[in-house]
């Protein structure tokens, strides 16, 4: 079917032939090409603005999308950061609740063996009280036979008064023998009346040369030892009483032995010992009688003393060794190895469960270190996320 052609100036429509045709053919297709051109023209601009558009909006997206996921995890790893320092916070108080335990401990420890002192003070003291006793009942007992001694002394010097009477009687008749009997009796009654404590005897008609015999006592009625006195009213000093009084002294079990005379050897002018004898005065024998007794009463006490220890040391061993303290020691020991075997289980606990945290402590760095990795990797830069302080992972490095 044939195209008619309209003249856009005229409105004249006409036939186009074949020349015509080709031309309006031609020209319309480069306008198509243009237009088709141009159009690629602008869809390859406007497609190369929309990538560029969709570019910039993916690459902002994928921005939000790292940043977002970048704080996420930063958020991730700051609450682990903040849970672990409050383990870490938790296991240290727990370190430090043990080390007070631990002191408790000590402390009950050295309360423990400061009672078992105490313990041994009291058992001590118990001891001494019932050593106290026996010495109170053992005194009391010596009380006892003093008085019964001061009984028999009493009648004793009753008897030694009816013989000072008959003595003074004969002394009146004038004799030399009465006279020196004389001296002896008054020699006797002297040592009586300044020492009320001690016996005085006469010794046995039997033995030669010793007059008297003074046992001496202390406060206690205790016998302490003796002195042998040899009472002379001569002229004359002779040599052979010296040996013959150290004899008596012997045979009395006498300590000391004095001879009273009237007339002193010829190197003495004064009371002094001789030959192991002591030789005096009449005037002099009351002092020295005081001096010699109070030695020989100092020596008794210092041997008494003595063997009171010993008593007391033997007191004391049997008590260590018997049964009873045995008991009471073993009583203590078993409570002690108790507590030391208490102590000892609860510090193996303590270590395993310091043990058991470190392993927790171990795993949390190592997941750290990961996350700390991770988001180097991401964001291309050195974060920090240390959990231990500053420096710490350089040592380790």
């Amino acid at each position: 079917m044939p195209t008619d052609i309209k003249c856009p100036n005229c409105g004249h429509q006409f036939e186009p032939n074949e020349a015509i045709r080709e031309e309006v053919q031609k020209e319309l297709r480069a306008q198509a090409a243009d237009w088709q051109k141009k159009k690629n023209e602008e869809f390859n601009q406007k497609l190369d603005e929309e990538k560029k558009r969709i570019q910039q909006s993916v690459e902002e997206n994928l921005r939000k999308s790292i940043s977002s996921d970048f704080e996420n995890r930063l958020r991730l790893a700051e609450q682990n950061n903040k849970d672990n320092e409050e383990k870490l916070k938790l296991s240290r108080q727990k370190e430090l609740e043990f080390l007070k335990k631990e002191k408790e401990l000590k402390t009950k420890e050295e309360e423990l063996e400061l009672s078992v002192q105490k313990k041994v003070l009291e058992e001590r003291e118990k001891l001494s009280k019932e050593i106290r006793k026996i010495e109170d009942q053992r005194m009391q007992q010596l009380e006892t036979d003093f008085k019964l001694k001061l009984a028999e002394k009493d009648k004793q010097l009753e008897d030694q008064k009816k013989l000072a009477d008959e003595m003074r009687r004969k002394a009146e008749q004038g004799s030399m023998q009465l006279q020196g009997e004389v001296q002896e009796i008054a020699l006797e009654e002297m040592l009586r009346s300044a020492f009320p404590f001690d016996m005085i005897t006469e010794v046995g008609k039997g033995v030669r040369g010793a007059d008297c015999l003074q046992i001496i006592r202390n406060n206690f009625g205790q016998e302490c030892g003796k002195i042998i006195y040899e009472s002379k009213r001569t002229n004359a000093f002779a040599a052979d009483w010296i040996e013959k009084l150290k004899a008596d002294m012997r045979s009395q079990g006498a300590e000391i032995a004095v001879i009273v005379t009237k007339t002193m050897p010829r190197d003495m002018d004064c009371f002094g010992i001789k030959d192991g004898v002591w030789i005096c005065s009449f005037g002099e024998v009351k002092a020295l009688a005081a001096a010699l007794r109070d030695s020989i009463v100092r020596t008794f006490n210092a041997t008494k003393s003595n063997e009171n220890k010993g008593d007391k040391m033997h007191l004391l061993y049997g008590y260590l060794t018997s049964n009873e303290f045995a008991e009471q020691w073993k009583a203590i020991r078993e409570g002690f190895m108790s507590m030391k075997l208490s102590i000892q289980k609860e510090r193996d606990a303590m270590e395993k469960l310091w043990k058991a945290r470190e392993k927790q402590l171990e795993k949390v760095l190592l997941n750290a270190a990961h996350i700390r990795g991770s988001i180097e990797g991401i964001s291309g830069s050195d974060v920090d996320l240390n959990l231990l302080e500053a420096g710490d992972d350089e040592e380790e490095e």
